[in-house]
């Protein structure tokens, strides 16, 4: 049986897919502040990098568990996953914009549940294609934490507008790993 190994930069492009729902979400509230103040902008990416990494090892613990009884259909699951995330991100992007008046502390913890949950679902998918654990969520909070702190930049100089195409491109990048998962283990 083929044992797919995440390389590092599969890790990286499953990392700028997670983090592309808190991007669109730091870009928005961005886009409504009249001024950015470091001390927020430190939060959002600290708030969001932090779920973002915390999730996907939630479901790293419950995809270790199944184990044994899902090897034989892995690259499946894997490639199933990681499609319908995708999908969910794309149809999402295709929707409106919402602009958040204010962002108390609340209203970030939800933001933050709300973008991460995708990331406990490919959790589950991690052991399965026994990518490193440390390594993995390392890099998904560093990520995730970049990027948003960048789309508050990038949402208040350009407003809005962009934030729902990040969710597009993260869709996509999920899609793809999923795709090379799948083709990788028929094609071995």
């Amino acid at each position: 049986m083929l044992r797919w190994r995440m390389s590092f930069g599969a890790i990286v492009v499953l990392a700028l897919g997670l983090a592309m729902d808190a991007t669109a979400a730091a870009a928005a509230r961005g886009s409504v502040v009249s001024r950015l103040r470091l001390t927020e902008v430190l939060l959002v990416a600290l708030v969001f990098g932090g779920f973002q990494a915390g999730m996907p090892l939630i479901g790293w613990v419950v995809g270790a568990q199944l184990g044994d009884i899902v090897e034989r259909w892995d690259h499946w699951i894997a490639f199933g996953l990681l499609s319908l995330l995708g999908a969910k991100m794309i149809w999402e992007s295709l929707g409106d914009t919402e602009k958040p008046e204010k962002l108390g502390l609340w209203t970030l913890l939800g933001l933050a549940i709300a973008t991460s949950i995708d990331a406990l679902a490919v959790g589950v998918t991690l052991p399965i294609i026994h990518a490193p654990v440390a390594l993995t969520v390392v890099t998904i909070g560093v990520v995730t934490a970049l990027a948003s702190a960048a789309g508050m930049g990038i949402g208040r100089r350009f407003g809005a507008a962009l934030g729902k195409r990040f969710d597009l491109v993260g869709g996509l990048a999920l899609i793809g790993l999923g795709t090379k998962i799948l083709v990788d283990h028929l094609t071995a």
